[in-house]
């Protein structure tokens, strides 16, 4: 496996306020044939606030086994609340499939077969790019497309209306988003007939995000006849990333997705950015984990109802994106 780091931005590209060193990335987990296969992108969740490890390598390493070429990319959150997002992490994973598509010789991708494949958070952002991929202007990679041939949002953050999550909303754009801010930003309000396909997948228990949110995305694709599939399981809480035993059992490869939270944490040790009492012991709990209540982290309950979606998954990418 041929497995590396490339940041994503160049010298003097990007800038964020609480970045703090930071720089937005991509991890490659490529096969060493010459086989020239499809590929996915995938974008952990987080709230827009960190980039959770549980939906990184291991779900990247799922998907090269079954013979995909896989990226896993971390960008830009704001779990100090210091600045809002805005448009920073649609840019990164813009500039992202940007940088697969243009180099896809070399990585040994299908270009026309890349799908953005993103949890909760970082679901609200593979959908954003597949809704507003025409907004993303690029001057370094001029007529390299950044269109998704198509995505898998897993427990998605969707809309900003009756059923959002909030958090997420509250990251992205702020607690003063205005009307346009927040109807730009709810998903099932922006598709529209150069949107690609879909599948998604929610349980109807999730407690964080409402299983609504799926429910208003597939109307909405059904509306605009973007072929897509829906799967609701009946039960499980939000989070399940793979669903398996390794997911239950903390086995998810290297936690690099959380960099940017590990050079918060140092700058707020430092003096350099403030947190609370809450963020910071949450904060310490990621630099030293090994000093942690484990009875206050429950342990994680693979549903295997839940388990088979990258087995769906990949049968419908097989029909739905070729």
């Amino acid at each position: 496996m041929k497995h590396e780091r490339i940041n994503i931005w160049n010298a003097g590209e990007y800038s964020y306020p609480a970045a703090f060193g930071f720089q937005p990335n991509l991890r490659t987990y490529l096969h060493e044939d010459a086989a020239v296969r499809p590929c996915v992108l995938v974008i952990p969740g987080g709230g827009y606030r960190m980039v959770s490890p549980t939906e990184g390598e291991i779900v990247a390493k799922c998907f090269y086994d079954k013979g995909y070429q896989c990226f896993v990319g971390t960008y830009t959150t704001d779990y100090l609340d210091l600045a809002p997002l805005k448009s920073q992490p649609l840019n990164d994973i813009s500039r992202m499939l940007r940088i697969i598509r243009s180099r896809a010789k070399e990585f040994g991708v299908i270009p026309d077969r890349i799908v953005v494949c993103g949890f909760s958070a970082g679901a609200h952002l593979c959908g954003s790019l597949c809704v507003h991929w025409q907004d993303v202007r690029d001057a370094l990679y001029t007529g390299v497309s950044n269109r998704p041939d198509g995505a898998i949002l897993s427990y998605p953050v969707i809309t900003s209306g009756e059923f959002a999550h909030r958090d997420s909303f509250t990251a992205l754009l702020g607690n003063g988003a205005n009307e346009a801010e927040l109807t730009y930003a709810s998903l099932e309000k922006q598709v529209n007939g150069d949107t690609p396909p879909m599948f998604l997948w929610q349980t109807l228990t999730d407690e964080l995000v409402p299983v609504e949110n799926s429910y208003l995305m597939a109307k909405a694709l059904k509306e605009k006849g973007i072929p897509f599939a829906h799967h609701v399981f009946p039960a499980g809480k939000h989070g399940l990333s793979l669903s398996n035993d390794d997911w239950a059992n903390n086995r998810l490869g290297e936690p690099y997705t959380m960099e940017q939270m590990f050079f918060t944490a140092e700058a707020v040790n430092s003096g350099k950015a403030e947190a609370s009492p809450e963020q910071l012991g949450i904060l310490n709990f990621f630099m030293h984990p090994e000093l942690a209540d484990s009875s206050a982290f429950p342990a994680n309950q693979a549903v295997r109802e839940v388990s088979v979606w990258p087995e769906l998954a990949d049968a419908w990418m097989c029909e739905n994106v070729r």
